[in-house]
């Protein structure tokens, strides 16, 4: 089982413009699609769509649009009801691929709903399984939560993957040391205070500083992800670049929480760790090749070229 954490969902609502988005102008777009979002909730929508056992945790009160969404979609989760109304968070798609998102806040959780969100993820996961906790903390959630979270999982031995930025990553990593993280190279810069470019453009860099991370914070794995410019695995006995995958991109909207997905996908089946990283950019690569929100399912990784990561000599750690 794995157990995924939105702490702030959305309804992602994506509205495909007919021509380029022009600042105060009136653009022509098509109807509007909504999808349960937040990063969590894309996570589990990628492994439910692979077969792979999932719950979704995530505050929201009973009568909204959102979890009847997920009931529709047969995507099991356990909400936690909360008093304020979740977000609508809106996606321009522009005709080129180009997406303008414009996120909310979420709604105010108070103390006894931080609490009792707690208490919902440590009930749904189990020994041996994952947690993942992923994506921005609404307001009133304190900014320490993924770290005293991720120490109360490990603590009942669950594994726990974490995907998110600021002072909520920098608080898990120095103080939880979680078993699996997902920068980018924006937020693998932001930790180690160098410069995101020099990540981006150089792999040896980018595996030079994924191993520093994880050796410093006592992270089992970091799974970096790239965008165009490919992923990086970094584990205690090796680490595994794999070039960007060839598709044209139609939306980033979700690539980074499909990777996640793809690593896991596979992680679970026992592969091995270029397995693992081959599947987190193969499901990556999928969903930017998609329209807007749309997040893959198996039949869409069948249009996506083979993922093959290598490994150069000299990388293996001893």
């Amino acid at each position: 089982m794995i157990v995924t954490v939105t702490a702030n969902p959305a309804t992602d609502r994506l509205v495909g413009l007919l021509e380029p988005l022009e600042r105060g102008s009136v653009v022509r777009s098509e109807a509007a699609h909504d999808d349960p979002g937040g990063k969590g909730i894309n996570v589990a929508r990628v492994l439910h769509a692979a077969g792979v056992p999932v719950t979704a945790v995530l505050p929201g009160a009973a009568d909204e649009p959102l979890l009847a969404d997920l009931d529709a979609r047969g995507l099991p989760h356990r909400a936690v009801p909360v008093s304020g109304r979740l977000r609508v968070n809106l996606t321009l798609a522009e005709p080129d691929g180009t997406t303008t998102k414009v996120n909310s806040p979420g709604p105010r959780l108070d103390a006894s709903e931080v609490d009792a969100l707690a208490e919902a993820v440590l009930a749904a996961a189990t020994p041996g399984g994952w947690a993942v906790l992923s994506g921005s903390l609404p307001p009133g959630v304190p900014f320490d939560w993924y770290a005293t979270t991720t120490t109360r999982l490990q603590q009942a031995g669950v594994r726990v993957a974490v995907d998110a930025s600021g002072a909520a990553l920098s608080e898990a990593v120095r103080h939880a040391s979680p078993q699996l993280l997902k920068p980018n190279a924006d937020e693998l810069a932001e930790l180690l205070g160098c410069e995101a470019d020099e990540i981006e453009q150089d792999r040896h860099e980018a595996v030079r500083r994924a191993q520093e991370l994880r050796e410093a914070h006592g992270v089992e794995t970091v799974l970096l992800t790239l965008g165009g410019s490919g992923a990086v695995l970094a584990t205690p006995t090796g680490s595994w670049f794999c070039p960007p995958v060839p598709i044209t991109v139609r939306s980033t909207v979700g690539a980074g929480d499909s990777s996640l997905a793809g690593y896991l996908i596979a992680e679970v089946a026992g592969r091995s760790p270029a397995e693992c990283l081959a599947s987190a950019a193969a499901h990556g690569a999928a969903a930017a090749a998609l329209p807007g929100s749309a997040l893959p399912a198996p039949d869409d990784l069948a249009d996506v070229p083979e993922a093959v990561p290598v490994e150069p000599a000299g990388w293996r750690r001893p």
